[in-house]
């Protein structure tokens, strides 16, 4: 790798490694770590009460249950494996709940019957799909859902809901138009539509950026900023940055890249405490079973080596937000052998999480999308990619239970 600048980066008194200054994050060299580096325990982020670091002593079914709320958006398990419901996603505007969703052909799995299909996951991501949308004054009772955002611009693609994004008082909603099946080939764009509150309905509002998917909508920086990740059509994986100027005003910036080992996808962000310190959290492709983690202290600008975390995945998306009680929460599919159950993890600093909850499960479950709103926390997620669904919990209820 040419041209690298490197400075240690320490969070909460962690060494946690090597930030790169170059573009070039892509190559296939690596850069060496210090013995120093190489002692510090840079992987945890798994210490759990009764069962510690080692995320094997885990039994996902004898987690404590999270009480909660449960409501269906829609289902489309009659179906057969013929039409798919994933990418779920939630925000809160204008007194209502939104949510969002990809909706589209699925293919049904080969000698699998309609009445088995029901949590059995269908082929998908496949032409003509679109994007849905439903609101609730509650959050729980949902309107029948209604389309979004159109049929595809181009024969042959479709469309993948990317999440809602509240920006100057307006709510857009951003979907990638990609070349079907997968994301991955030319044509690949981010765009975004505007609610017209006149109108009642959805306008197109415009490119947000060409040659991009995101994984979840814009967050503010400590610096004031706007940043979401992105993933080009070759998979690559980094971070655009801006979109105060203007919604397509971005920059982009290095992230992670794929190597022999680590394959990095579905990337997500949020600040430590701090308010100064990043952590990127990403999906590993590359059958490690583990998150992946990276670190930024100058606004996303560069990123510390990805290093292979001893929280468990299913290699699956998840999510995480710091609640208005100070503490982290991570919705996730966090047993490595199957999306089942769905999970709820707590974290005090964001860095290590010491409890770990079963919020949903005993069949196919997974994309979890989570907002909070009038002290609960609602999680919008799909059952085998052919419903929309949702599940409240009370902050109250939680305290309570990380608090025992």
């Amino acid at each position: 790798m040419k041209n690298i600048a490197a400075r240690r980066l320490y969070v909460s008194g962690w060494l946690i490694g090597v930030v790169l200054v170059s573009q070039n994050v892509f190559a296939e060299t690596p850069v060496a770590d210090s013995d120093a580096e190489k002692s510090s325990d840079q992987s945890l982020m798994l210490n759990l009460r009764g069962t510690g670091t080692d995320p094997n002593r885990i039994e996902f079914q004898k987690l404590p249950r999270v009480p909660s709320e449960h409501a269906m958006i829609s289902d489309v398990r009659d179906r057969g494996g013929k039409w798919v419901h994933q990418h779920a996603y939630l925000a809160h505007f204008d007194g209502r709940y939104w949510a969002m969703w990809s909706d589209g052909p699925g293919v049904p799995q080969s000698g699998v019957s309609a009445e088995r299909h029901r949590n059995i996951v269908p082929g998908h991501d496949r032409p003509d799909t679109r994007v849905s949308y439903s609101t609730s004054k509650d959050g729980l009772d949902w309107s029948e859902p209604a389309e979004l955002s159109g049929p595809p611009r181009t024969k042959g693609f479709g469309w993948i809901a990317r999440g809602f994004w509240i920006r100057e008082g307006e709510l857009l909603a951003l979907a990638t138009h990609f070349n079907a099946p997968g994301y991955p080939g030319e044509g690949l764009s981010l765009e975004a539509f505007r609610w017209d509150r006149n109108r009642e309905n959805w306008v197109a509002h415009g490119t947000v950026l060409y040659d991009a998917m995101n994984n979840f909508p814009p967050k503010k920086l400590p610096n004031g900023q706007w940043m979401m990740s992105r993933r080009d059509h070759q998979r690559q994986v980094t971070v655009m940055v801006g979109g105060v100027a203007g919604f397509n005003q971005w920059e982009v910036r290095p992230l992670a890249g794929y190597s022999s080992n680590q394959r990095p996808e579905e990337p997500y962000w949020y600040a430590l405490p701090d308010q100064k310190t990043l952590v990127g959290l990403i999906r590993d492709n590359g059958g490690s079973k583990r998150l992946l983690r990276v670190f930024s202290s100058d606004n996303g600008s560069t990123w510390s080596s990805m290093v292979t975390t001893n929280f468990p995945d299913a290699t699956s998306k998840f999510f995480v937000i710091r609640t208005s009680r100070g503490y982290y929460a991570m919705v996730s599919n966090s047993n490595p052998k199957r999306r089942d159950p769905l999970t709820l993890a707590i974290s005090r600093d964001g860095l290590v999480y010491t409890h770990l909850f079963y919020l949903v499960g005993g069949r196919h479950v997974d994309y979890p999308h989570m907002i909070e709103q009038d002290g609960s926390l609602l999680v919008a997620f799909s059952g085998a990619k052919q419903t929309m669904e949702v599940v409240k919990v009370s902050l109250d209820n939680l305290d309570a239970m990380i608090d025992e």
